[in-house]
């Protein structure tokens, strides 16, 4: 028994919306001030519950 897999070209853009559209300019600038915002979110959260758990560690002692 075998399977096959047909897969259709087609040469036109594909309907509705997509991650990246063929005539929607990327916005560079953007991305890296989102990434910057996450990454700084993050590291904030890990300092503070960092200093939480400190904090948690020696009240329990």
């Amino acid at each position: 028994m075998s399977t096959a897999s047909i897969h259709h070209h087609t040469s036109r853009p594909p309907a509705g919306s997509t991650a990246l559209g063929a005539g929607h300019p990327r916005h560079v600038l953007g991305e890296a001030l989102r990434a910057v915002r996450v990454f700084a979110g993050a590291v904030f959260s890990v300092v503070v519950l960092g200093e939480a758990a400190d904090a948690a560690e020696e009240h329990v002692r």
